[in-house]
């Protein structure tokens, strides 16, 4: 006897597609839980400056380690990036996450999406199953009452472009149904791409379509990556071509649609389409553009998140300080 399709997958054939027409390695790593608590809060700034932290041990360590790195926004992954199998939480775990974003003032909670999902995928068989993990990172993520959840909008190998934007948007809102977003406090955030063959997102028009198609169905907005933005082709590093990125940016996602700043720098050269992060201020990018884009009062109402790489103890809080180091007084 065939097995019944799950509801969400259901759900997919319900919606009309015309409508919608970092790998850091805790081993690497002094981990900073090991050294004695601080004995003041940490300097912070008019921003809100945070890091992408490790949950060994429990997800709630990811807030301790973000206070004790000098964050006061942070980043996650709710279970394993590259595994199905996905951690269960417990209600313990949840409650004292919630507790100590509110003891260090910890906000926004950002969650990145599984690497695995592809809800572009022209494979029935993946689709279902990118389908299934994804709802499960909404349901962990209202668990955990995060206020973004970030999802890299696919590969439409298979398919054509504007196929996979359709089937993206549709699944995301096939996926999440019955889920109360809104009423938990949660919005999915389409993250840009280095614009690579076969993926979407590596324009901002791509990421403004999907927005598009979701908007008023599911809590939406933007995820901007200044590495991907760089290697996708935009001019980030001269003034003048980040003035033009920003303004072409407002035209077709708009800034204040942009939540989340992932700010990482890059090895590979602009237009490589290699999503290759580097420490801020040592790579193709240079510290100038995260020091404009920090104090763009258009930008104040976001979040920014660091990606970089942990060469060597130390390097996450060191990249941290470098970010709030570029905000003026």
């Amino acid at each position: 006897m065939a097995k019944s399709q799950p509801k969400c997958l259901r759900n997919l054939k319900s919606y009309n597609l015309k409508r919608f027409s970092m790998p850091r390695s805790i081993a690497r790593e002094q981990d900073i839980l090991s050294r004695p608590a601080p004995k003041r809060p940490p300097r912070l700034t008019s921003r809100r400056i945070g890091i992408h932290t490790s949950t060994a041990g429990g997800v709630q360590n990811g807030a301790e380690r973000a206070y004790r790195l000098g964050c006061n926004t942070f980043q996650i992954f709710s279970s394993s990036p590259r595994r199905w199998a996905a951690y269960e939480l417990s209600q313990v775990q949840c409650a004292e996450m919630k507790r100590l974003r509110a003891q260090y003032d910890l906000k926004p909670l950002v969650i990145h999406a599984n690497y695995l999902v592809n809800l572009a995928s022209s494979s029935e068989t993946f689709l279902h199953q990118s389908m299934r993990a994804f709802r499960g990172e909404v349901e962990r993520s209202l668990a955990l009452g995060a206020d973004y959840l970030v999802l890299h909008p696919g590969s439409f190998r298979g398919a054509d472009r504007e196929q996979g934007l359709l089937r993206t948007a549709a699944a995301i809102a096939a996926s999440v149904d019955g889920l109360k977003l809104e009423q938990g406090g949660l919005t999915i955030l389409i993250e840009n791409t280095a614009g690579s063959e076969f993926s979407l997102g590596g324009s901002f028009e791509q990421v403004a379509e999907v927005l598009e198609r979701l908007r008023g169905i599911v809590p939406v907005g933007a995820c901007i990556d200044t590495c991907h933005t760089h290697v996708a082709g935009y001019d980030i590093v001269s003034a003048e071509g980040l003035h033009a990125t920003l303004q072409q940016l407002d035209r077709t996602i708009g800034l204040n649609n942009v939540k989340v700043w992932h700010c990482n720098d890059a090895k590979s050269g602009r237009g490589s389409k290699l999503d290759r992060h580097q420490h801020i201020g040592k790579g193709t990018i240079g510290k100038e553009t995260f020091r404009i884009l920090l104090n763009d009062p258009r930008l104040a109402h976001a979040g920014f998140v660091a990606e970089t790489p942990i060469d060597n103890p130390g390097d996450d809080r060191r990249n941290v300080a470098a970010l709030k180091a570029l905000v003026q007084p």
